[in-house]
């Protein structure tokens, strides 16, 4: 592949640098008690509510830090091996654009808050590689601009929505060191993790709670083995891990062809930012990219340096959670299959609750057994009424007893489901509940028979394909003894006294 006068390419190696922007879900904003729309409790509000003097940058108003919003971005700095800084400072940033009130971002540009470090992802090869962190550093997030009214209507203009404007916004900046799309997406996918189960963020993507701007070139080795490198490209906020991954493999190929027909390559002033078309599934320029001097950068005169002691990080330090990579691995040692573990490591409170649930039943020995109730009958019953396991209104204590009491055969399966629907409602012992409620199993053996007789009397074909060592067929007879005792029959007891009666052993 070549064009007049340029030599042929003759190998290539893709470049990614990642910087990824975290909304952090304080009450109030960065730099004033005015509501962030990124808080739980304020994300659905009008536009242009959550204003104040100081967002709106009236004359007279000035700024205070919110240190909640400090702790968080340390903790996410601790999480990624960072140097936590001693002192750090604010800087403003200037560049005009309409939905920045201020006319320059608060920021901080030469003493970040975290300095270096790396996180580990897994390679879909096998192994694992370091991906190194230049900085995280805290600013405040800019508005919004849309071009639609409510409802969806077109306007001829652009509406300003500035309740983002003042959010707390931790910028993490990466090295250089993705070779390809499929490793950003892991980093993305691990860093949302992080956050989400350290409660910075909700990570809500289509929110805008993280957004993603990969810096991308390429490294093209020409015939005769001079190496040239193309202008890099900063593709502007991707709010999704398919955005993320398609952008970065289009720029690879764009790239590609556009050095073919110009021949540029990078050098000063030729950094550009591009967007990204979701629908066609590729980036379009926008802008040349500012260098950092044009942004005029110089400390907030408003603001006093954050000083970090020894004693202040060590209360942070003191408060951060198990990371999902551990936590992980915990479970995969107590023996959680891939299916239970995805769906806990998607929830970080399911996975508080799941934990809580674990203790009150023993430790690690009970952790399958808790599992399997949780992961199958409390997750359906809170799909029924629209919530989440923890929130049913059952006690990790409960969760634990009727765990115990499905373990020891005590219920049956079908028993455990509805002894959850009581325990929602009472904090009452489970086990009373279930006595008083006819769910604890049956051991009356004569009246165990009578089930299985007119289960097998019932199921003649099905029991012949049992004598005959076809035991898939057993289910239906089960499936009959569980139906005649309402549930008070364990389906292990059942199945056993099927096998017993139809080998002619009882």
């Amino acid at each position: 592949m070549s064009t007049v006068g340029r030599p042929a390419i003759i190998g290539r190696r893709l470049i990614v640098g990642l910087e990824i922007h975290i909304e952090l879900a304080t009450r109030s904003k960065m730099f004033t008690s005015a509501p962030n729309v990124a808080h739980p409790e304020f994300g659905g509000a009008a536009p242009n509510t959550l204003l104040d003097p100081v967002v709106l940058a009236l004359p007279g108003s000035l700024p205070v830090m919110n240190k909640a919003a400090v702790e968080m971005s340390m903790m996410v700095g601790l999480a990624l091996h960072a140097e936590i800084a001693g002192v750090s400072k604010w800087d403003r940033k200037n560049y005009f654009y309409p939905d920045l009130p201020k006319g320059y971002q608060i920021s901080q540009y030469d003493r970040p808050l975290c300095v270096g470090g790396w996180h580990e992802i897994a390679l879909a090869s096998g192994g694992t590689k370091r991906i190194g962190i230049v900085r995280a550093h805290l600013e405040e997030d800019t508005g919004k601009l849309g071009h639609e009214l409510p409802g969806g209507g077109e306007y001829p203009g652009s509406l300003v929505d500035l309740n983002r404007a003042g959010t707390p916004l931790l910028e993490v900046v990466t090295e250089p060191d993705f070779a390809g799309a499929d490793e950003v997406v892991q980093f993305a996918q691990d860093l949302r993790d992080i956050c989400r189960f350290l409660g910075v963020t909700e990570g809500v993507m289509q929110k805008g709670h993280m957004r993603f701007e990969p810096n991308v070139n390429l490294a093209l080795t020409l015939e005769g083995g001079a190496e040239v490198r193309t202008p890099i490209s900063e593709v502007k906020n991707l709010n999704s891990f398919r955005a993320l991954k398609g952008a970065i493999e289009f720029e690879a190929k764009r790239q590609e062809r556009d050095w073919i027909a110009d021949g540029r390559v990078q050098g000063r002033g030729m950094k550009s930012t591009r967007g990204w078309d979701d629908v066609a599934m590729e980036t379009v320029l926008q802008r040349e990219k500012e260098d950092a001097h044009d942004y005029r950068y110089f400390p907030d005169p408003d603001l006093v340096e954050v000083e970090v002691d020894e004693a202040w990080l060590a209360r942070v330090r003191g408060r951060m959670t198990e990371l999902p990579h551990a936590r992980r691995a915990r479970y995969t040692a107590a023996g959680i299959g891939e299916k239970d573990l995805r769906q806990l490591m998607d929830q970080p409170a399911l996975c508080t609750f799941f934990d809580a649930c674990v203790d009150a039943a023993g430790g690690v020995a009970a952790t399958q057994a808790v599992a399997k109730l949780m992961l199958n009958a409390a997750a359906r019953r809170a799909n029924e009424v629209g919530t989440t396991v923890e929130r049913l209104g059952i006690t990790p204590v409960q969760v634990a007893k009727v765990a115990a009491l499905r373990e020891g055969g005590l219920i049956s399966a079908q028993s455990a489901d509805a002894l959850l629907g009581h325990c929602c409602a009472t904090d009452e012992d489970p086990e009373s509940i279930a006595r008083r409620e006819g769910l604890l199993v049956q051991r009356d053996e004569g009246q165990l028979q009578a089930w299985v007789d007119a289960a097998i009397a019932a199921h003649e074909q099905a029991a012949s394909d049992v004598r005959a060592g076809k035991m898939a067929a057993i289910g239906r007879i089960v499936g009959a003894v569980v139906k005649q005792a309402g549930g008070s029959v364990d389906g292990k007891a059942a199945q056993e006294a099927i096998v017993k009666r139809l080998r002619g052993t009882s």
